[in-house]
């Protein structure tokens, strides 16, 4: 990193802030890390795994070289509320939130003038793990971070959050706040609330014991997200709701579809369901190449199956 952090602060040291810490250690690109968050537990956890040098206040927090704040998003507007009045002159301050357009709007009203001294960023990545011992260095490799910078951020700042990201093996990609929220409504917020969805259907039925008893591979790979963190799940869909109703809208509307022809269960019905179920796996399989080998992805058209 042409320009090494001097001081960085992670508001929130858990598996994404904490990796951020141990990578960019990893690299020489950082001389020291401060913490801050609402467990002392986690907090000398992260002190004696190395994650952190030093447990700091907000107010410390806010005089770093770069200040990410790893927090749930529905605690951002106060975070960026208490930083304010402290923050250095060239400090900057940046995100991990899987929320943008939110997370922009609170920010640019806490910072108020010095709204350009802040970088929206998402780092796509994480396991369903908790707290600074479920950190990693290698987390972000060859993982996607998306910067939503807004046109009042400044170029240096801007600069300076992608070279940080590029330094943990990252790939950079850039777009509109609105377009991000779109995006991962879609392909990650959705798919968070069918998997906690399904895991509390079951949960709450009279004979709970037995489906979970039985219940093998598929389950575990459709549910393994819904063991991440309720709050943390609970803030972004309450944030990206408009987005994420929309999403449901659709998928609502699929599964209508699925009703109709398993009630009809005639050769067109059992047709159609082939063909959504064929083209769903030949999409699923081109994605995985596309993650593992770097192949493009085909484009799929809205043939066949049900009209969205």
């Amino acid at each position: 990193m042409q320009n090494k952090i001097q001081t960085l602060a992670i508001i929130g040291v858990g598996l994404i802030g904490g990796s951020l810490s141990l990578a960019l250690k990893a690299k020489g690109a950082v001389g020291r890390v401060i913490g801050v968050g609402r467990s002392t537990a986690n907090l000398q956890q992260a002190l004696q795994l190395g994650v952190i040098d030093a447990v700091a206040t907000l107010e410390e927090a806010a005089r770093a070289d770069i200040i990410f704040v790893a927090t749930p998003v529905a605690q951002m507007p106060q975070v960026f509320a208490a930083l304010a009045p402290n923050l250095g002159a060239t400090s900057i301050i940046t995100d991990g939130g899987s929320t943008k357009q939110d997370v922009i709007a609170a920010a640019r009203l806490a910072l108020g003038s010095r709204f350009n001294q802040f970088v929206a960023a998402h780092p796509i990545a994480g396991t369903e793990k908790t707290g600074a011992s479920a950190a990693f260095a290698t987390l972000y490799e060859q993982r996607k971070i998306v910067i939503c910078a807004e046109a009042e951020s400044d170029s240096n700042a801007v600069e300076r959050i992608k070279a940080m990201w590029q330094v943990t093996g990252a790939h950079l990609h850039c777009m509109s706040a609105a377009e991000h929220d779109d995006i991962f409504a879609a392909v990650s917020h959705l798919p968070h609330l069918l998997a906690f969805a399904l895991v509390d259907m079951l949960a709450g039925m009279p004979r709970a014991d037995q489906y979970f008893n039985y219940a093998a591979s598929g389950f575990r790979d459709f549910t393994r997200i819904a063991a991440g963190s309720p709050e943390m799940w609970r803030d972004i869909s309450a944030a990206n709701r408009v987005a994420l109703r929309q999403q449901l809208q659709h998928f609502r509307k699929r599964l209508d579809g699925f009703d109709a022809w398993l009630a009809a269960a005639g050769p067109e019905d059992i047709e159609a369901i082939d063909h959504v179920y064929t083209r769903a796996a030949s999409a699923r399989r081109a994605w995985q190449r596309h993650i593992e080998h770097g192949e493009p992805m085909p484009l799929f058209n809205n043939g066949g199956g049900q009209e969205e």
